[in-house]
């Protein structure tokens, strides 16, 4: 199979690793870069579960590094490595019963919930630029489990628009966009794994590319990760929106064309 799908000319790599690192210069600030990596693999001939399978490998490479980052920088909360297992196991739940509904009618919902997202984000001009979090209580904590669970679990389940909503998440709690977002990464981290994991062990993973693309990706998310740090909510906020745009537009597209 792998001889089948694999090409390993010059173009094809060097087109691999231009991918790979864009996509991740987006995804380690405001999630959205499988909008980049994944069509691509399709694009160059991959099954969907291999593009898949392969993506989720290359990027749990690129959050790692996105992790590391924000982490150095001290815009991780300590709530978010309290609560990361929790997200872990709603997306191990949410690989387990993905069959129990429409993709049809997730897509139906995503598209209205990514929209209302964006519209309340765009109104709120200044929200995320200053924290509004005073301490951490047991109501804030048990809000911030429930969030691990839920978005986890979609991520497993479903996917498209996960660092989108936990960013949104993060911010209604009182953190400020950098943070919200370096805490969503360590949750998206998290969730990433069951995925990975689930897709090694049905061989739907190519490594060889997988790797290259992760190199890649280390460096983007790398990059990425530092620019957000150094801009604050700035940059963020723009590019929050115009990935959670695309993304409603990309759920649109596919409702009408299937």
């Amino acid at each position: 199979m792998e001889a089948y799908i694999v090409s390993y000319e010059p173009l094809t790599i060097i087109a691999l690793v231009i991918a790979g690192f864009l996509a991740a210069f987006i995804d380690s600030t405001v999630g959205g870069g499988g909008l980049i990596s994944t069509p691509f693999l399709l694009g160059i001939g991959f099954p969907v579960p291999y593009a898949l399978g392969t993506n989720k490998a290359a990027s749990a490479m690129g959050a790692a590094m996105s992790v590391f980052s924000f982490w150095r920088a001290g815009k991780i909360s300590n709530i978010a490595w309290k609560i990361c297992a929790f997200s872990f196991l709603g997306s191990a739940l949410g690989a387990y019963v993905v069959y129990l509904l429409p993709a049809k009618l997730m897509k139906n919902i995503i598209v209205v919930l990514l929209v209302a997202v964006a519209v309340y984000t765009y109104r709120r001009k200044d929200w995320g630029d200053n924290p509004r979090l005073k301490e951490i209580t047991s109501k804030l904590y048990a809000e911030a489990v429930l969030l691990a669970l839920v978005l986890g679990f979609y991520d497993g389940f479903f996917g498209p628009g996960t660092g989108s909503f936990l960013i949104f998440g993060f911010l209604f709690l009182g953190f400020d966009f950098v943070t919200a977002a370096g805490n969503a990464k360590v949750l998206n981290f998290m969730s990433g794994l069951g995925g990975m994991f689930s897709f090694a062990m049905s061989g739907t993973v190519v490594w060889t590319y997988g790797l290259i693309m992760g190199v890649a990706m280390l460096c983007g998310a790398f990059c990425g990760a530092r620019l957000a740090i150094k801009k604050g909510a700035a940059y963020v906020r723009p590019l929050y929106l115009l990935v959670t745009t695309l993304l409603i537009g990309k759920q649109v597209y596919e409702i009408i064309m299937k």
